[in-house]
């Protein structure tokens, strides 16, 4: 969609340079200005949308909350010794 912008400015820039008329000639300057920056900043949008990542892969407070409870228990679990049998 971003290229259809910059065909309008160009189409635009060279209506400009055919015209004879001065009223035509600035309209169509201001459209191919208009056109241009509409085009690279649908460039750029493009461009940040591509890297952002997914928001559905965003944990949620309480999802994070029992991430940390399950790693905390198993780290609590790793460092607690194994009960000895002691024979007496």
């Amino acid at each position: 969609m971003h290229w259809l912008y910059l065909l309008l400015a160009l189409i635009a820039l060279a209506i400009s340079f055919k015209t004879t008329s001065v009223a035509v000639l600035a309209v169509c300057l201001l459209a191919a200005l208009g056109f241009l920056l509409a085009w690279v900043l649908k460039l750029l949008a493009s461009r940040v949308d591509s890297q952002t990542r997914d928001s559905a892969l965003i944990l949620d407070p309480v999802e994070l909350r029992r991430l940390r409870e399950q790693a905390e228990a198993r780290r609590a679990a790793a460092n607690t010794p194994p009960p000895s049998s002691s024979s007496v």
